[in-house]
Formats: structure tokens, sequence, C-alpha cells
């Protein structure tokens, strides 16, 4: 009866031993599955090409914008990403705005700003952008213009927010849509 006992309890000693390592086994997996899709999705943004595969539309441009804005402010990205994903963003601005913002601050300011977000735990959890309905277009100077709103949820100290913002785009000679500039908005007039 002693053997029976201690041959018992040995199996199942050794299928405990086995499930836990088989669930560890599972955690790692998944954990370098979730790693690999955060790359993913930095790699993927990174990867398009602007100069052939421009966004064509006011909403394409702010969904690939927004994109870039959730690798930044949502994932953990290298200096070097970091760096490559504020030119992919600057690609989408103005000429007018390139000019006020040199490259060199611009992208020491964006590190400072990750930096500041990462410390005080915010994160971009989720962005909507307004639909193509919504888009509010005009002319001015010979200019076309647009206005789209773009929601961002953003969780902070186990909190979320929502932060709306109304960006402007200008058409230009090659009709692509570029970033103009960017407000809260509260701060924005609708008839402006």
């Amino acid at each position: 009866m002693k053997k029976i006992t201690i041959k018992t309890t040995l199996i199942f000693l050794v299928l405990i031993i086995g499930v836990v390592a088989y669930f560890a086994y599972l955690s790692t997996k998944s954990r370098d599955r979730d790693q690999e899709a955060d790359m993913r999705a930095v790699q993927l943004v990174l990867s398009r090409d602007l100069e052939n595969n421009y966004p064509p539309t006011v909403k394409e441009v702010m969904k690939y914008y927004t994109d870039i804005q959730k690798c930044l402010y949502a994932e953990e990205c290298a200096d070097e990403e970091i760096e490559q994903l504020g030119m992919k963003a600057r690609a989408l601005y103005d000429d007018e705005l390139l000019a006020a913002n040199d490259v060199t601050v611009h992208l020491l300011q964006l590190k400072s700003e990750i930096t500041s977000f990462q410390e005080d735990s915010k994160k971009i959890t989720a962005v909507s952008v307004a639909s193509s309905a919504n888009v509010d277009t005009f002319t001015e100077d010979g200019y076309e213009f647009a206005r789209i709103h773009c929601m961002y949820t953003i969780l902070a100290d186990g909190q979320s927010s929502l932060v709306d913002m109304v960006y402007l785009l200008r058409r230009g000679e090659d009709r692509r849509w570029k970033i103009y500039g960017w407000d809260l908005a509260q701060n924005v007039n609708p008839g402006e």
C-alpha cells in the first residue's frame, strides 16, 4: 500500500510540474508574440513609402499621422525609431509648418515630450479620426484647406480621458494634403 501511495504521489508531482512548465512556455510564447506585434506596428508605419504611396485623402493623411502618434505615445520605441517616426510625421507637414520647425529642435522636443508622457504614465489607447463626410473644406488665399477632428483616448493613472484635436490641412501644388497646423477643438471657432 505504501509503494502505491509513493508512486501515485510521484506521478501527480510529475504531472503538476509538466502542467506548470507548459503554462510557463505558453506565457513566454504569448509575451514574445505581443512584442513582435508591437514591433510590427512600428515597422509597418515606418515601411510606408510616402513618395510612391502618399495618402490620397484628408482622412487617410490623418489616419497615417495618428498611426505614427500611436507608435510614439503608446509603444516602447528606441531613439532611432523615434527619429524615424518623427521624420515620417514631418513628411506629412506643410512647407510652412516645416519652415517654422527646425528638424533638430523638433526631434529633440519630440523625444522630450515622449519621455514626459512616459514619466507621467500616460498612453494613447485609441484614436478616432472623423469620417470623410465630416471634413470641412474651404478656400482661402487661393489654397484649398480642410479641417478634421481627431479624438484621442489617453490613459493616465488608470483614468481615461478624451482629447478632441482639430487639424488643418492644406492641399499643395502636387495635390497632396499636408498638415498645416492643429489645436484643441475647444480653442477653435467653427467659422475659422
